[in-house]
């Protein structure tokens, strides 16, 4: 009864109190967020322009120039489960010019070699355990970078509507949003490179790599307008996943001998790190 009354008499003082007393924003593990040195919201214009400057000369430059026109080979092991051989076709009717083939037993360093001669711009390779995808390997040709992502949360299409065969051909849009580090940039270039630079608006398809707390969610929409024309709603084509980056490694992919710029903490290197630190 007591916290009934203490209820009621709080509201009582917010009605007397009015507007002039400012809202409570809840705290979050977002809004705690420990600054990052290479966050560009952080930094000063002499850094911002020198981060201009290195993405105007990494090796995405020549993509986000419209210097070329994606291809993309999407492999995974020669006897996959089900649900990673849909799911590896689903990326192939979701990405542009993109081929979907089994790897045949060969090494990630034999299938970089003929990608490169096969003029292939990006390699993906999808792995699997227990029977679901886990891991989602980027590599981007000629010279990477490389980045290894933790796959989990894999829904096919499939499993969220009965109607999947509507996803049409045109290029989608992308939206990358939420990468402001330095590193995240990184990521966030990576993946929209495997896109078509120009997307065709009229599929009204558009994907999103949405990063919360170091965790990109991707979806893919198609929007539709209602019959007036005034408000727009979405509709979700599938598949539906979550990545985890793990590493990102200059050049193409070396476990032995490869140079890499991150690792997640409890690898390689030995960053303190606590819940309140993202580092995308």
């Amino acid at each position: 009864m007591a916290r009934g009354k203490d209820k009621k008499k709080r509201k009582l003082e917010k009605k007397q109190e009015g507007d002039d007393v400012p809202k409570k924003v809840p705290h979050t593990l977002e809004s705690l967020r420990e600054k990052d040195e290479t966050m560009l919201a952080n930094v000063d214009e002499e850094e911002k322009e020198e981060a201009q400057k290195d993405m105007e000369l990494d090796e995405m430059s020549s993509y986000f120039q419209n210097a070329y026109e994606p291809k993309v080979l999407i492999t995974y092991s020669d006897n996959p489960h089900t649900k990673t051989r849909i799911f590896g076709k689903e990326l192939m009717r979701i990405i542009p010019n993109s081929l979907s083939r089994y790897r045949q037993r060969s090494s990630v360093k034999r299938i970089v070699q003929s990608a490169i001669r096969e003029s292939y711009t990006d390699v993906v390779i999808v792995n699997e355990n227990q029977k679901q995808p886990n891991g989602f390997l980027l590599i981007h040709l000629p010279s990477g970078p490389t980045a290894h992502f933790r796959l989990s949360s894999c829904k096919i299409t499939p499993e969220l509507r009965k109607d999947y065969k509507e996803i049409t051909n045109h290029r989608p849009e992308v939206i990358l949003n939420n990468f402001s580090t330095r590193l995240g940039l990184t990521v966030g270039r990576m993946l929209g490179a495997m896109f078509h630079y120009e997307p065709q608006f009229k599929g009204r398809r558009v994907v999103t790599f949405h990063n919360l707390r170091d965790y990109i969610f991707f979806r893919h929409h198609r929007y539709e307008f209602t019959s007036d024309g005034k408000r727009a709603k979405l509709r979700e084509l599938g598949p539906r996943f979550t990545l985890k980056l793990v590493s990102l490694q200059q050049g193409t992919f070396d476990s032995k001998h490869g140079d890499y710029e991150w690792i997640i903490a409890g690898r390689r290197h030995f960053m303190e790190t606590s819940r309140r630190k993202f580092f995308l």
